[in-house]
């Protein structure tokens, strides 16, 4: 696991269910790798909602609220 760190958690049940059926299905690897990739997507996904909340701002400060 180079560049990797183990790390425990909990989760609801429903998740790992998910995880579980993802690897049986040929969708990911590992319960980890789809973990990481899930992580991953959160981490983009809240980068572009900062982003557009500054673009947003910006635009508001320039042109009035829409």
């Amino acid at each position: 696991m180079k560049g990797k760190r183990r790390l425990s958690v909990s989760v609801r049940p429903a998740w790992i269910e998910a995880a579980q059926t993802a690897v049986a299905g040929g969708h990911a690897p590992s319960v980890s790798a789809w973990v990481d990739d899930a992580l991953r997507l959160k981490v983009e996904h809240d980068r572009r909602l900062a982003a557009l909340a500054a673009f947003l701002e910006s635009y508001e400060d320039t042109h009035g609220v829409i």
